[in-house]
């Protein structure tokens, strides 16, 4: 029984993986909803400008630290520098807990525990081109 058992819990976390790897996954109107939780810092869209984080326009495949006129974290300066990339990968563990997966970035933001809420936002946010168009 626990062969099933492990197999069942492998299927899951496979499961579980392949949606944080793929924005087409989520859900991006239910992703607009979870994104009330970033407002107060975060824009997105045709006018968005950086508030107290940078604006958040094609951020899904952008390289970290990169907005013009943003005053990033010595963390994410260093990722930059090496040309890291915001993945949906990425991106789903960072929201999960950014300061437990990037040490000494300036998001004061706890996270978001709900896979699904994860899977959601990264969509929403992968519906915006970098100039704040929707994507087609």
């Amino acid at each position: 029984m626990n062969r099933y058992i492990t197999a069942a819990a492998l299927l899951v976390l496979g499961t579980t993986a392949a949606l944080a790897q793929s924005p087409e996954a989520g859900d991006a109107d239910k992703g607009a909803k979870v994104f009330r939780k970033c407002m107060a810092c975060h824009a997105i869209g045709e006018n968005a400008k950086n508030k107290v984080g940078p604006e958040l326009n094609g951020v899904v495949g952008r390289k970290m630290g990169s907005i013009e006129g943003f005053s990033y974290s010595d963390t994410l300066k260093e990722h930059n520098a090496k040309g890291d990339v915001w993945t949906a990968e990425v991106l789903n563990s960072y929201l999960e807990n950014p300061k437990g997966f990037m040490p000494g970035v300036k998001m004061v933001f706890a996270g978001l525990p709900k896979e699904s809420d994860r899977v959601n936002i990264i969509a929403y946010l992968s519906s915006f081109n970098a100039d704040g168009t929707p994507k087609k």
